[in-house]
This record gives C-alpha cells, sequence and structure tokens, in this order.
C-alpha cells in the first residue's frame, strides 16, 4: 500500500521548535552540485547533489517567529525535521526526514511585499536553505 503525502498534516521543526504555524509552504529540493573538483565516485553516482530546503513563511517580527529566527540566526548550522505527515514518531504512513542545514536570508524580499485589500492577508518572504549533508528519510 503507499503512503502518500497529504498537504495539511505537515510539521516543521527547526532547531527543536515547532514552527508548522508560521509556514505555507515546505519542500525538499535537489541539484547538481557547484564544484570545481568531482571525485570519481562522485562521477560514477552522477555527479555530487546538493540538497535545499525550501520555505514560505509569514513575516512575524516576534522573538519567537520563524521570520525573527532567521534575522537572529543567519549562517547557523541548525537541525530540521520535516514530518510531511504530521506524526511524533516515525513510521511508514508517518515518515520523518531530518538533516542540518544552514540558516541564510532569502535572495529577494525579507521584510515586506504588495498591498492587499484583504483583511486577513498577511506579508511572506520565501527563503531557501542548503542542507549540509544528504537528508535522512526516517521510518522506523
Amino acid at each position: 500500500m503507499a503512503t502518500v503525502i497529504g498537504t495539511r498534516k505537515t510539521i516543521l521543526k527547526v532547531g527543536g521548535t515547532d514552527f508548522s504555524d508560521s509556514v505555507s509552504t515546505v519542500a525538499i529540493t535537489t541539484g547538481e552540485k557547484d564544484s570545481d573538483f568531482m571525485s570519481f565516485a562522485e562521477a560514477l553516482a552522477g555527479g555530487a547533489r546538493e540538497y535545499h530546503l525550501k520555505l514560505k513563511i509569514r513575516q512575524d517580527t516576534a522573538a519567537a517567529a520563524l521570520w525573527y529566527y532567521i534575522w537572529a540566526s543567519l549562517g547557523s548550522d541548525v537541525a530540521v525535521e520535516f514530518w510531511p505527515n504530521g506524526g511524533t514518531v516515525p513510521s511508514a504512513t508517518t515518515p520523518k526526514v531530518s538533516g542540518t542545514v544552514t540558516v541564510m536570508e532569502p535572495n529577494g524580499e525579507l521584510l515586506g511585499g504588495e498591498a492587499n485589500k484583504s483583511s486577513t492577508a498577511v506579508q511572506v518572504t520565501e527563503v531557501e536553505w542548503v542542507y549540509t549533508a544528504k537528508p535522512t528519510l526516517v521510518i522506523t
């Protein structure tokens, strides 16, 4: 039986703190790593890879907010946990992806944005952090 990843139960923990209420997008992406040196082992495996954690977060300057965490922790390496189907214990139906990322500012809007006539709209920021190594999928 397949375990399909849903769109509502995602949990994101950064540095041990649950910031699920601050994010609307969480995605792990991969691409070819830019390097001046490629080992034979990397070449045999198809080339060196780099992994990224892409987030869309609500702008919130409160000290306990994820946006402020970025502001205060630039350049720090922090542990992250991404639970795409929620849960507290890793299993086949509630897998966890864990790893360490380097906190970086976005290449774009850090604070502010466009006007909106909605009284419930909020400003958002998109960030992309690089994993220090391939993240680990945990199912048991």
